[in-house]
C-alpha cells in the first residue's frame, strides 16, 4: 500500500470521543450509522456490528475490545471509540477514556438509566470529559424519551433541553448528534513543538508485523522513520509504520497532537509495549512520561490447564499474547496432582473469566479444563504474618489460622420498584447489607447492597436477571476485607484427597456444597472393580458420602450345579481379590469427570 498523506489536521478540528452506555443500549448500532453516514465504509462493505472484529463479540453480541475509527464530518476529523458496556470490561472503558475529550453517554429509551448508565457518566466526570447525552431506540413502542430524559437531569444534572434523541436502527437523529459532538465536545489542548508524548491505549499482537499499538498524540508529533524511546521499559525502537484507521488501516507521514492512530515498530517481544506506556523520541525527549492506568485488581481466580500436557508452552505463549490486548488478565505457573501443569489466573469477573477462556480455545487452537472460580481471601496467622490466598490448596493448616479475611463488593441495582422485596430478599440469603435505597423516579429504584465477593461470583446476575425478568442492572466496585467464618472442603476419592476439587466456603454452606459435590461425582466416576467412597471432609469431620458401586464380574458363570461350597469358594476368592485390589487400587477419573464437575456455573 503506497503511503498517503493527508494535510496535517489543526487541533481546532479535531474531536475524540468515546460511546459510553450500559450493555445492549446500542453502541455498536450507532457507530455503524455514523461509519454509514460519514461515508467511511460503503453500503456495499457495510455489515452490522462493523467494528466488532472478534467471531466471538458477534455471536454474543456485546462488545468486548474497544475499537477506535477516524472519520470526516463537515471538515471537522472526529476519532470514535466504541467501547464495551459490560462490568468485567469497566477496564476497557476507562484506558479509552484516556484518550477522549468527550463521551456520547447512550440511554436506552425504553429501559432508562441502568447501573452500567451511571458508573460510566461518574468514570467521565471523574476524567472532566464533555458529556454529551443521548437517548436511543425512540422508534421503540414502548419507549418513553420524555420519562427518560427527565431521569437523566434528576439524578446527572444534565439539562433535559441538551438531550438528544436518535434512532440507531434507522438513523433518525444521528445527523444532529454528529453536529452537537463538534459543538460541544472541546478540541484537544497540545502543543506541536513540545517533545514528542504519546500515550499508548491499547495493543494486539500480529504475527506477521508483531505489536501493533493504537496511540493518541498529547504533545508533539509522531513521524514515520524517527527512534522512538518507550519510557516504562526504557528500550528504543524505529518507526515502520504509523497510519489512521478509516476503518480500513490507511499509513500516513505523520500525526499531530490529538490525533489518533496505529504504531508498528517491528516490536516482537509483547511486553515492551504495554498498555499505558509512553512514547517519545530518542533525539528529542520529554523529561516526564504521561500519566498511565492504575492496574486492574483481578478479583475472580481460576487455575487454567491443558487438556493435553504437551500444550503447557503453547498456553503459556497464549497468554502472554493475549495479556497483549487484554492487561487486565494476570498468570502464574501453578501444578496439580490431579490435573497437571497449568497457570492460576486471574480476571475481573466471571463474564471476563469466561470470554478469556474462549478466546484462548479459538484464537490459540487450545483445549483447556477451568477449575470452579474462587476470591481473594487473605489469612491471618497466629505468627503475625498474612498470607494472601488464590486457590483453596494454599490455605495453611487450621491450627495456623488466627481469622480469614474475605472480600467485599458494593453492588449498585437499578430495577422496576415492583421487585425491590424479591431483590431484598436475594441479598439476604447472600450474606447481604443494605447500605441505602434512593428512588429515581415512582416506577424505578436504585438499591445499594455490601456483599461477599465470593456470593457474587457464581450466580448471583443469573438470579437477579430471571427474579427481575430481566429489568434490573447490576454494578459493582471493590469494598475492602472482612473477616468471615470460612472453611476449605476437601473431596476425597477412596480416600486420597483430590485438589481439583477443593473449595473454600462459608461455614454455613459447606454441608450444601459437600452433598452437591459428591453427589454430583458419583454419577460422573465410572464403576471401578471395588466399591469407591468419595467424601466431603471439612474441619476435619466428613460432612457428606456417596459410594460408587464395584462392578461385579460373574465368578459363578461356569457352575452348573454341583456343590454350593464351590460356589462360596469362587465368592470368597473374588472378595478376597476385591479387598487387595482396594487397597492398592488407583480410582480412575476420566477427563470428562473433570470438566463436568468444574463447569463454571454448576
Amino acid at each position: 500500500m503506497s503511503t498517503s498523506t493527508p494535510p496535517s489536521v489543526k487541533p481546532e478540528h479535531i474531536r475524540n470521543l468515546s460511546i459510553v452506555a450500559h450493555i445492549d443500549h446500542g453502541k455498536s448500532t450507532l457507530s455503524d450509522r455514523i461509519l454509514e453516514l460519514t461515508g467511511a465504509v460503503s453500503p456495499r462493505d457495510m455489515r452490522d456490528q462493523y467494528l466488532d472484529s472478534m467471531d466471538i463479540e458477534r455471536e454474543r453480541g456485546i462488545t468486548i475490545k474497544a475499537q477506535n475509527v477516524r472519520v470526516q464530518w463537515k471538515g471537522y476529523t472526529v476519532h470514535l471509540i466504541d467501547t464495551p458496556g459490560h462490568v468485567d470490561f469497566s477496564y476497557e472503558v476507562s484506558r479509552s477514556l484516556a484518550a477522549c475529550e468527550g463521551v456520547v453517554l447512550l440511554i436506552d429509551a425504553a429501559q432508562g438509566i441502568e447501573a452500567q448508565t451511571l458508573a460510566h457518566a461518574y468514570l467521565a466526570l471523574e476524567h472532566d470529559l464533555e458529556i454529551v447525552a443521548v437517548v436511543n431506540k425512540i422508534d421503540l413502542p414502548a419507549a418513553d424519551p420524555d420519562r427518560c430524559a427527565a431521569e437523566i437531569e434528576s439524578v446527572l444534572g444534565l439539562p433535559a433541553a441538551e438531550i438528544l434523541r436518535v434512532s440507531a436502527k434507522t438513523g433518525q437523529g444521528v445527523p444532529e448528534l454528529l453536529d452537537a459532538i463538534c459543538e460541544r465536545i472541546p478540541p484537544p489542548k497540545g502543543d506541536p513543538k513540545a517533545p514528542l508524548q504519546a500515550l499508548i491505549f491499547d495493543s494486539y499482537y500480529d504475527q506477521y508485523r508483531g505489536v501493533v499499538s493504537a496511540v493518541r498524540v498529547v504533545n508533539g508529533s509522531l513521524s514515520a522513520g524517527s527512534k522512538l524511546r518507550f519510557m516504562q521499559t526504557g528500550r528504543a525502537h524505529e518507526v515502520e509504520e504509523i497510519g489512521v484507521r478509516l476503518p480500513a488501516s490507511r499509513p500516513v507521514e505523520s500525526l499531530g497532537p490529538g490525533e489518533v492512530g496505529y504504531l508498528i515498530a517491528g516490536i516482537k517481544d509483547v511486553g515492551e509495549a504495554r498498555v499505558g506506556e509512553t512514547v517519545t523520541e530518542v533525539s528529542h525527549p520529554s523529561e516526564s512520561a504521561l500519566e498511565g492506568y492504575q492496574e486492574p485488581k483481578p478479583m475472580v481466580f481460576c487455575g487454567l490447564y491443558p487438556v493435553d500436557g504437551d500444550e503447557f508452552e503453547a498456553l503459556r505463549d497464549a497468554l502472554e499474547k493475549l495479556r497483549l490486548s487484554d492487561s487486565s488478565v494476570s498468570y502464574q505457573p501453578e501444578t496439580s496432582p490431579a490435573l497437571g501443569f497449568g497457570f492460576r489466573c486471574g480476571f475481573l469477573g466471571l463474564l471476563h473469566m469466561d470470554i478469556v477462556r474462549e478466546r484462548l480455545e479459538r484464537e490459540f487452537n487450545l483445549s483447556l479444563i477451568a477449575t470452579a472460580p474462587s476470591v481473594e481471601y487473605v489469612a491471618k496467622l497466629t505468627d503475625g504474618t498474612e498470607e494472601r490466598l488464590h486457590s483453596p490448596a494454599e490455605m495453611p493448616s487450621p491450627q495456623r489460622i488466627q481469622v480469614i479475611e474475605e472480600p467485599f463488593i458494593q453492588a449498585t441495582m437499578l430495577l422496576p420498584t415492583e421487585y425491590t422485596g424479591t431483590v431484598m430478599e436475594l441479598c439476604q440469603s447472600r450474606r447481604g447489607e443494605l447500605m441505602r435505597m434512593e428512588y429515581l423516579s415512582p416506577e424505578r429504584v436504585e438499591v445499594v447492597y455490601r456483599l461477599p465477593l465470593a456470593e457474587v461470583v457464581m450466580d448471583f446476575f443469573d438470579a437477579l436477571k430471571s427474579r427481575t425478568k430481566g429489568y434490573a442492572s447490576l454494578d459493582y466496585e471493590p469494598a475492602g476485607f472482612a473477616p468471615g467464618e470460612l472453611v476449605k472442603i476437601d473431596i476425597l476419592l477412596n480416600g486420597v484427597p483430590v485438589d481439583a476439587f477443593s473449595a473454600i466456603v462459608h461455614r454455613g454452606d459447606m454441608v450444601a456444597y459437600g452433598r452437591r459435590m459428591t453427589e454430583k461425582l458419583r454419577e460422573l466416576i465410572p464403576r471401578q472393580l471395588f466399591d469407591v467412597p468419595i467424601q466431603a471432609s471439612a474441619a476435619g469431620k466428613v460432612i457428606a458420602r456417596e459410594t460408587v458401586k464395584a462392578k461385579r464380574k460373574d465368578v459363578l458363570a461356569k457352575c452348573y450345579g454341583g456343590d454350593i461350597s464351590r460356589k462360596r469358594k469362587l465368592l470368597e476368592r473374588q472378595r478376597e481379590g476385591k479387598k487387595r485390589m482396594k487397597a492398592i487400587g488407583r480410582v480412575e477419573v476420566p477427563q470428562e469427570a473433570f470438566i463436568q464437575a468444574l463447569r463454571m456455573g454448576d
